[in-house]
């Protein structure tokens, strides 16, 4: 009956979320990040989600797996891509002080591809760099750039050269992951690859 009290209480927030009022009132906020009403209803059917609530999702992610037994996750923020690509290693390379990223095991990197979402893992303890979509478009030029991130990381922080022998970077197949069937769904996709992913589970969702 506590669960049950608990559940309609959860329920009953989620719908009042949902419900119209301002857009700009903020629901949540944690992780110096505030989502608003009108970035939760990007989660209704057929809405696209924006860089607030997959920033917010993946820092849960992190969070949830600081409990014992699942891997350490780091998750770069949305933004990440854009500006190493704009910038190069310079204009990222203060985005991890204080983190080092090589005690990670996984590094999640949401992509912003102008009307798409997709992920990057970058898995430091079986040295793979592996890009997931929900179409089945090829990540590899993709997970060249971040391999190349990886090794000015490396060389700037641990004066270590990264080998690319030893790492495997690879476009997951449309056949190896779950794919959407509408133009809408790649955020959620994208949010579930990294939920399943970070807790060491095969990507079973339908």
């Amino acid at each position: 009956s506590y669960f049950l009290f608990l559940f309609q209480a959860m329920e009953k927030e989620i719908i009042a979320a949902f419900d119209e009022g301002d857009p700009n009132e903020i629901m949540s906020s944690a992780f110096k990040l505030k989502v608003t009403r009108g970035d939760i209803h990007t989660l209704r059917n057929l809405q696209w989600l924006n860089d607030e609530i997959i920033n917010f999702y993946m820092n849960l992610l992190v969070e949830r797996n600081k409990k014992e037994g699942y891997p350490a996750v780091y998750a770069f923020s949305t933004f990440f891509y854009p500006k190493l690509i704009s910038g190069g290693y310079k204009a990222v390379r203060r985005w991890t002080r204080g983190v080092d990223l090589f005690k990670q095991d996984l590094i999640l990197v949401p992509i912003h591809l102008r009307v798409h979402w997709a992920l990057v893992v970058i898995d430091v303890r079986r040295k793979s760099i592996k890009y997931f979509d929900s179409v089945g478009q090829k990540g590899d030029k993709i997970c060249g750039t971040l391999f190349e991130y990886l090794q000015e990381e490396s060389k700037e922080k641990r004066n270590l050269e990264l080998s690319s022998s030893e790492w495997i970077l690879h476009s997951m197949e449309s056949h190896e992951i779950p794919q959407q069937i509408n133009g809408s769904d790649c955020g959620v996709f994208m949010c579930k690859y990294a939920d399943y992913i970070s807790r060491d589970k095969p990507i079973t969702f339908t």
